[in-house]
């Protein structure tokens, strides 16, 4: 498996902290962090998808991100003993992490000074996802950005094989995602439907016109 974030970074280096870490499997449904849990743990994911849920104000529960094989999540606990988590992640299907704890990332770096730039790597990686969607929330219509999350999501789910991508969440799930309400992202997924763009049906949204899809929200 190879992770993007470390492209760029000498391969003695990561393998360096891939040999501390460890297989840990989940089985849809399986919460591996809760909220204010301790965050001394990163996952790097291998296999299957994992949504990243938060609480809102209003004691709703939001999806902030789906993540899939080649993403990370709990980078936090890379930063200091005492932080805890921000939000629940859960697996959405079979999956596997290599997991790494603070303590021995850390007795890694004092030991191999080079792993540092792995470290770095992660956390700008993390920077500029959270970066580019506070933009999208602050300049981008909400139109746009239901497109964006649907091709994100495409992303996350495609098999590698040209053609159809089926994404298997609840319009609910897309608007938390979106910052917006259900209604609009189903306004939004009725129009693109009418364009042939994508399939509706129960609880998924099989897309079939990414290129068209992106047209239409300026990517």
């Amino acid at each position: 498996m190879q992770w993007a974030i470390f492209d760029g970074i000498a391969d003695a280096d990561v393998q360096q902290v891939l040999s501390i870490a460890r297989r840990r499997r989940f089985t849809r449904g399986e919460v591996v962090v809760h909220a204010h849990d301790p965050a001394d743990t990163i996952h790097l994911i291998e296999r299957g998808r994992f949504a990243v849920r938060v609480q809102t104000p209003l004691g709703d529960t939001a999806v902030l991100t789906v993540l899939g094989p080649g993403d990370l999540f709990g980078e936090l606990a890379l930063l200091g003993p005492d932080r805890r988590r921000t939000a629940t992640v859960e697996a959405l299907e079979t999956g596997e992490t290599r997991s790494i704890l603070h303590d021995d990332f850390h007795a890694l770096r004092r030991r191999h000074p080079g792993v540092n730039e792995v470290l770095i790597a992660i956390l700008v990686g993390e920077v500029t996802r959270l970066s580019q969607h506070l933009l999208d929330a602050l300049y981008v219509g909400a139109d746009s950005r239901v497109r964006r999350r649907l091709l994100e999501l495409a992303a996350v789910y495609d098999d590698g094989r040209d053609g159809e991508v089926t994404i298997p969440l609840r319009q609910e799930d897309l608007a938390g995602l979106a910052g917006t309400s259900r209604a609009t992202v189903n306004r939004v997924l009725r129009e693109e439907e009418g364009r042939g763009a994508l399939r509706l049906a129960r609880g998924r949204v099989v897309v079939c016109d990414r290129d068209g899809i992106a047209a239409r929200c300026r990517i």
